[in-house]
């Protein structure tokens, strides 16, 4: 059976709704709050479960707390149809939480407290070679230390999986060098490249992009938002527009992205559509409230790409 395998951090989510993002030291009345499981990893391998065919598995690397949270984000993974086998409780440590505020227009603020995924170290990287055995793909972002990111992503990449980093913080090469396609917004973009944050007009999007891609990775996809997202890899660039949709909560839009882009990938798909099915999978999540809870099925995907209406 094909497999993607996500490395990263679970959370609960506290998310609460504001009519405004809070200014320093300016308290804010909030109301419809939620706890909703969350974490990028976590957020990603419930994608990519959703998102798939039967024949497609989705294996979960993970630490979580000895406690509530951790069984809870445990058996919503196992529910979305995510193998967590891999997903380990420390005593020693609280599972992750995120407290995240979104305002009228979708926009969020989010303050993570890690937790336990802290406890994935990159000494234990080399057990993890057994779940990428047989793996097609690789989800990787930045909620887990630097160092064991790196060291998984080297031996993902020797297991011949094909590896997608979310990137957070500026990078050493060597690391990026083990990186297939890395997926920056248009913030952790200008970060990496060491600019101030911007828009990216999608006339600047191919320097950018070419830019990103002399730092070390095969391939490079800027995730533009409302404007779509754009590919570069040296040889192919690609545009592919965003779908206009009205934005509840852009809160995991990048990580529905993702997935939805490595399924694609699986399923070997042609690059410009598989680009296209993770634009529509991110465009649906953000019309809804939460993480995990706004990951769309693969018909909600398919029936938006036919021109079909979404459900909110």
């Amino acid at each position: 059976m094909t497999a993607i395998v996500v490395v990263g951090s679970l959370n609960m989510d506290f998310v609460v709704r504001v009519s405004h993002l809070p200014a320093p030291g300016e308290t804010v009345l909030g109301r419809d709050f939620r706890m909703i499981p969350g974490g990028k990893g976590a957020n990603q391998a419930a994608a990519a479960a959703r998102l798939a065919t039967d024949s497609l598995q989705v294996r979960m690397v993970g630490r979580v707390g000895y406690d509530t949270f951790g069984d809870h984000l445990k058996a919503s993974l196992s529910a979305a149809g995510v193998d967590v086998g891999a997903v380990h409780a420390m005593r020693s440590y609280a599972t992750g939480v995120a407290l995240i505020s979104v305002d009228a227009s979708g926009q969020n603020s989010i303050v993570v407290a890690p937790g336990a995924n802290h406890a994935l170290i990159a000494s234990e990287a080399e057990s993890m070679r057994s779940v990428f055995r047989g793996a097609r793909l690789a989800l990787f972002q930045l909620e887990s230390p630097v160092d064991t990111v790196a060291a998984a992503l080297r031996i993902a990449r020797e297991e011949g999986a094909r590896t997608i980093l979310d990137p957070a913080v500026p990078l050493p090469g060597e690391m990026l060098a083990n990186v297939d396609i890395l997926t920056p917004n248009e913030s952790e973009a200008s970060l990496l490249l060491g600019l101030p944050p911007q828009r990216v007009a999608i006339s600047n999007a191919p320097a950018l992009a070419r830019a990103l891609k002399e730092l070390g990775p095969a391939a490079v996809v800027l995730k533009l938002g409302d404007q779509g997202c754009f590919y570069s890899d040296g040889e192919m660039e690609i545009h592919a527009p965003a779908l206009s949709v009205v934005a509840q909560d852009t809160t995991a839009a990048g990580d529905v992205f993702n997935a939805a882009l490595a399924v694609a990938l699986a399923e070997d798909r042609p690059l410009g559509e598989a680009l296209r099915f993770a634009n529509a999978a991110a465009a649906i999540s953000v019309t809804r409230i939460g993480a995990q809870a706004s990951v769309p099925t693969r018909s909600e995907v398919d029936q938006l790409l036919a021109g079909a209406p979404i459900r909110s």
